[in-house]
């Protein structure tokens, strides 16, 4: 008796079409990552929190455009918005930061992630990319209402206008500098735990442990300790390099000659952020 065998046809194909490779699953990860910091594509419950705090920050943005416009009274300059709003910041990553990583922990789809040709570092580089984007967007669109606010009630023509945006573009900046150190801050840790309350609350103490040393030190009777105090907090770090690029002042912080060591710590300190988050998923992309 001889065995035969029959090969059915269930309807399997072969992929046929275009491979895009890493850069492209980059870009699906970015693009996701930013839909969900904002909760677009999500239920109506993760939108509440996102735009809540994105809506505060341009009532904001629209009462001072509006002061400055009747009363020619300026409540808030560029770099002043984003001191203000940092705690709205901090709160905002706070809940973005564990969507964007936790998530994926908790959810146990790494392993599926890491089976594709997508290395940590692209894995690292969409998260991080994508919240920078996020809140350089809840600063810089206020910023860019305050700045229309006072383009068309400039009484000094275009040089006026032209006056504003070279305000404006550096205000932009300082909005990349608090982007960039919160996001770094941020998805390191909220990488630990797959539990998006303990990553949150983690990153609200991370921050709120940190600031009152600032003012510990400027109690002590030195000057030194009083120049290097806004080191301690990641807040008054990214005041005292802005500090120490304008030249400025600032009511609440003087970093009098060592504005260097302020602008070296945030490098390191976002190098650092970035190099432990690598390493991280670099741990779990082997597993």
């Amino acid at each position: 008796m001889s065995e035969t065998g029959v090969i059915h046809d269930i309807g399997y194909q072969r992929y046929s079409g275009a491979r895009l490779g890493r850069p492209a699953v980059f870009g699906a990860l970015y693009q996701h990552g930013l839909r969900a910091a904002f909760g677009l594509g999500r239920s109506a419950k993760a939108k509440i929190f996102p735009w809540l705090v994105a809506g505060i920050v341009l009532l904001v943005a629209v009462i001072n455009a509006g002061v400055k416009a009747q009363a020619n009274i300026t409540l808030f300059d560029y770099y002043m918005f984003d001191d203000t709003m940092s705690w709205l910041v901090i709160f905002f990553v706070a809940i973005v930061a564990p969507e964007l990583v936790s998530r994926d922990m908790r959810s146990g789809v790494l392993p599926l992630y890491f089976s594709r040709p997508l290395r940590a570092a692209d894995y690292i580089g969409a998260k991080i990319a994508a919240l920078i984007t996020a809140v350089w967007l809840l600063l810089g669109v206020p910023q860019l209402i305050m700045f229309l606010g006072a383009a068309f009630t400039t009484k000094k023509g275009m040089s006026g206008v032209w006056d504003e945006a070279g305000r404006l573009l550096p205000g932009w900046g300082y909005s990349v500098l608090w982007a960039v150190l919160f996001a770094s801050i941020g998805l390191l840790v909220a990488s630990i735990t797959g539990k998006r309350a303990f990553a949150a609350g983690g990153i609200v103490a991370t921050f709120l442990v940190t600031a009152p040393v600032v003012g510990v030190l400027n109690i002590v009777r030195s000057e030194t300790a009083h120049h290097l105090s806004g080191l301690v907090s990641p807040m008054t770090l990214v005041r005292g390099v802005q500090i120490w690029l304008r030249d400025g002042v600032d009511l609440g912080l003087d970093v009098g000659r060592m504005g260097p060591i302020y602008g070296i710590e945030l490098v390191c300190l976002v190098a650092v952020c970035l190099l432990l988050l690598l390493a991280r998923y670099r741990k779990v992309a082997s597993l």
